[in-house]
């Protein structure tokens, strides 16, 4: 099985999240916690506000926090760390 790897890029374009739509997709927030999460679908998240670190199961942590325009693939199993309450706009698929 290949490795399943995150992908982000920090403070992406306003006119990238323009064309995504990115502020048409639903919001998501957290109070800080720590919890095993599984994706069954591939997700796409903007971070507004907080700082959460996600470690993939096998795998190293990787921290987030706002301006992150993160991409999480289908069949990753990993623990999130939220330190600082999370606000995102998500979108499945």
């Amino acid at each position: 099985m290949s490795e399943l790897r995150i992908l982000c890029e920090h403070k992406p374009s306003p006119a990238k999240l323009e064309v995504l739509g990115v502020e048409q997709w639903p919001i998501w927030r957290k109070e800080p916690s720590t919890f095993d999460w599984h994706y069954d679908q591939p997700e796409t998240c903007y971070i507004i506000r907080g700082r959460f670190k996600v470690t993939p199961a096998g795998g190293e942590p990787r921290e987030f926090s706002r301006g992150d325009l993160i991409t999480f693939p289908v069949g990753m199993h990993c623990t999130w760390e939220i330190t600082e309450a999370v606000e995102k706009y998500y979108d499945f698929g």
